[in-house]
């Protein structure tokens, strides 16, 4: 897995951040060194214990010595900025095709903090009001993935409580370049006139989304056409992102370490690269007993 976030890494991002860099470190063993954080699930303290008790994977990275953990800190706040996500996004889609039939957009929230859900279960059982501070808002990641493979090929970290269509055009715009999605799956909560449009007329991309955020038959175009002609045999494979959601929060972890809201946003991005890295790697190392079976 380290190496396949090595090879990710290496064809996006140059060795150094400035030719005047210390150059003890280079991006993709940072971006290793992130992605080995979120998939043992701790913070950056964390993974630098980690590295110091583990020689082999000090030797798989390629370290000559550990990195300080605001090392790793500042280089993700570097790597994980939009431009370099959308650039390390479509590094990891290199097995894919450059058309994908039917993709599937959805949003979830995730947990800030260290509060396990039995403390929260108790104080509900006991009737006490829930209306902390922290309750109010949560970090969310919009996603949009590919129904076949389960990867992802664009996210977008926001807050929550918010209504979703408030993210359709920003996810839909984290698309990379080189992949053209042919059909847009998305639940009602994405259902409202100027959502089709966007993806229709300036994306290319049909959408599919229940009508029903309002009673009776629509009077816009695309609304309508929803209820009318609706593609019911494509739209029941818009559970597939649910299932993207579950393998993060199962295999990455629910929770969100970091504090501010910046730092949230990169470290639910680093979850999303980190799945679609899992995921190139089972593939090759699936693919690879298959050729010494035969």
């Amino acid at each position: 897995m380290v190496r396949t976030a090595l090879r990710v890494a290496a064809r996006v991002l140059p060795f150094y951040s400035h030719h005047m860099s210390p150059k003890k470190f280079t991006q993709p063993q940072l971006f290793a060194c992130l992605v080995l954080k979120a998939f043992f699930k701790i913070d950056f303290r964390g993974i630098c214990k980690y590295l110091t008790y583990m020689p082999d994977l000090r030797r798989a990275i390629g370290l000559k010595s550990v990195p300080h953990f605001t090392t790793l800190h500042k280089a993700s706040q570097r790597l994980l900025s939009a431009q370099r996500m959308s650039m390390l996004l479509s590094s990891t889609l290199f097995s894919l095709k450059r058309s994908i039939p039917i993709a599937a957009l959805d949003a979830t929230g995730l947990q800030c903090g260290h509060i396990s859900p039995y403390f929260y279960s108790v104080r509900e059982k006991a009737g006490k009001n829930l209306s902390w501070s922290h309750f109010t808002q949560y970090p969310k990641l919009a996603l949009i993935v590919d129904v076949d493979s389960h990867m992802i090929l664009s996210a977008y970290p926001t807050r929550g409580p918010a209504r979703d269509t408030k993210h359709f055009n920003q996810t839909l715009s984290q698309l990379p370049t080189d992949i053209e999605v042919q059909k847009l799956l998305a639940d009602a909560g994405y259902d409202c006139e100027a959502a089709h449009v966007f993806a229709r007329e300036q994306m290319g991309i049909v959408t599919v989304i229940p009508a029903t955020a309002s009673k009776g038959t629509p009077h816009k175009f695309y609304r309508r056409m929803m209820t009318f002609e609706f593609d019911n045999t494509a739209y029941r494979k818009r559970w597939q992102v649910e299932t993207v959601f579950s393998m993060i929060k199962r295999n990455l972890g629910y929770t969100i370490h970091a504090k501010l809201e910046h730092n949230q946003h990169s470290e639910m991005l680093l979850l999303a690269l980190t799945h679609n890295i899992l995921i190139t790697y089972l593939l090759k190392s699936f693919s690879t007993e298959l050729d010494v079976g035969s």
